[in-house]
């Protein structure tokens, strides 16, 4: 999507606390435990510049990438074993694959970027089409707790080496969105700095919710746990992980 083509460049150092280790071990434990046969396949959907797709490429897996922002896929590429991948630029709620895969993945409140439960649905619906009989999927959201609490009306700056980020969040607690005012500037060749501004626009959606249209989609719910631990939600929870099986 155009409005994540700014943040394409630093959108890495901007996340470098988040341990893709940690989760790629997550997702590599769920599929050898639920996953009767061999996941070889497996698609990273809302793969961004490739965070989650390289450490799941390097414990075995033939990735496959969507994202809908050329500009994310055009930084994935610049990792050395990004020819090892097949990069795709389509639409969450909408992409279409050569064949089926044994394991699908989607990170970092990918499905809260989805601004409807329609959209939620239509996703949910293409993966499990995808999905082998029994295959599994792994997802996260940002918990109710999260929207509320940690951004709700706040400001954050986020620095990196060659980038300054001035973030704003203004939460409705009604609708459940959120949108997130986004000053970024970004150092040049020439020590100068150039400021782009954009807004991106997050969905609240509960356990529950998330439940119905899982089971509408053709899901068996295998867990729901905290933030890629074996650890039951609980009331500071911030990001819930859930893992899911194909019923065909």
């Amino acid at each position: 999507m155009p409005m994540y083509d700014a943040l394409a460049p630093v959108y890495a150092a901007l996340n470098g606390e988040v341990y893709y280790g940690r989760m790629a071990d997550f997702i590599q434990n769920a599929f050898n435990t639920h996953f009767s046969g061999e996941v070889r396949d497996v698609l990273d959907l809302g793969c961004g510049s490739g965070n989650m797709t390289f450490p799941l490429l390097e414990r075995g897996y033939s990735m496959i990438g969507v994202d809908a922002s050329v500009s994310m896929l055009s930084e994935a590429q610049r990792h050395p074993r990004a020819g090892e991948v097949l990069w795709l630029e389509q639409d969450m709620r909408s992409f279409e694959l050569y064949g089926t895969v044994e394991g699908a993945v989607c990170t970092l409140d990918g499905i809260n970027h989805l601004l409807s439960r329609r959209d939620v649905l239509e996703c949910f619906r293409l993966v499990h089409n995808y999905l082998v009989p029994n295959g599994i999927f792994v997802f996260d959201v940002n918990s109710p707790r999260k929207f509320a609490r940690t951004y709700g009306d706040r400001t954050y700056i986020l620095e990196s080496e060659d980038a300054f980020c001035a973030w704003q969040n203004d939460y409705d607690p009604v609708r459940g969105k959120c949108y997130f005012d986004i000053d970024l500037f970004i150092k040049e060749k020439d020590g100068r700095y150039s400021r782009q501004s954009l807004t991106i626009k997050e969905q609240r959606y509960t356990e529950r919710q998330l439940l119905t249209l899982l089971k509408e989609a053709g899901f068996a719910v295998l867990s729901v746990t905290d933030d890629y631990t074996d650890d039951a939600p609980c009331d500071e929870t911030e990001r819930l992980t859930f893992v899911v099986k194909a019923i065909k």
